[in-house]
């Protein structure tokens, strides 16, 4: 028979509940910045830029962007060097972690999301998954 060396107890430890970080909901790079400011002052009369998502393309859904005159009840506001963006309510969750730039060539300027949700997308890069 084993005689017992070490006896362990449990006990439960309450603690100041720790927050957790979290990730950002969507990062501008300065290209992003310095193009939303400068649309911004084509429309002195709006907030911000509105992005959003909807059902669209060979892959699912797309990016919708447009102007904001106002905050939507649930969308989602980032600040950031000045700048505002709007992101609607349905698309926070497929933006989460983002980083949003601006390209411009000699052939095309967009506004590029680097997206880690994503899990496919069309040929074009118009329409994704996640």
């Amino acid at each position: 028979m084993a005689s017992r060396v070490v006896g362990a107890t449990v006990r439960a430890v309450y603690r100041k509940r720790q927050m957790i970080p979290t990730k950002a909901p969507l990062i501008l790079t300065p290209q992003a910045v310095s193009k939303i400011k400068e649309l911004m002052k084509e429309k002195p009369d709006m907030l911000g830029l509105k992005i959003g998502v909807k059902t669209r393309g060979c892959n699912g859904l797309t990016y919708t962007l447009d102007y904001a005159k106002e905050k939507g009840k649930f969308d989602e506001v980032v600040e950031q060097d000045e700048v505002k963006v709007f992101i609607d309510s349905k698309a926070q969750l497929t933006l989460l972690g983002t980083e949003m730039d601006f390209i411009e060539t000699k052939l095309s300027a967009e506004f590029i999301f680097n997206n880690p949700n994503i899990k496919g997308t069309c040929g074009c890069g118009e329409s994704f998954n996640v």
